[in-house]
């Protein structure tokens, strides 16, 4: 790995963390639940940019699976949660009422 490519990831790499304390600020302080979701949201895909980072540093492909699972679950967790908000049910048993 070139020397700027170094540069670069460790820059990079810092501020993702700052980041990520922001974010973590956030969820455990946010005024409402809907921050506290975003910001979990926008976590999750703050720490699929970290796995990435230290995958290019580390010059391995074997953490392309876990950033596609982190991705998986954020997303799911994502929908789960405003579905949550919206009926405060995540799975809605009447199918025939059509509210």
């Amino acid at each position: 790995m070139t020397t700027f490519l170094n540069v670069v990831v460790i820059i990079s790499s810092i501020i993702f963390a700052l980041s990520l304390i922001g974010l973590a600020y956030r969820i455990i302080i946010g005024p409402t639940l809907h921050d506290k979701i975003v910001a979990l949201d926008a976590f999750g895909v703050m720490l699929m940019g970290m796995i990435a980072l230290s995958a290019i540093a580390l010059g391995s492909i074997y953490f392309i699976p876990i950033i596609l699972l982190i991705g998986t679950l954020a997303f799911l967790s994502t929908v789960a949660f405003s579905k949550y908000l919206e009926r405060n049910v995540i799975i809605d048993d009447d199918r025939d009422n059509d509210e």
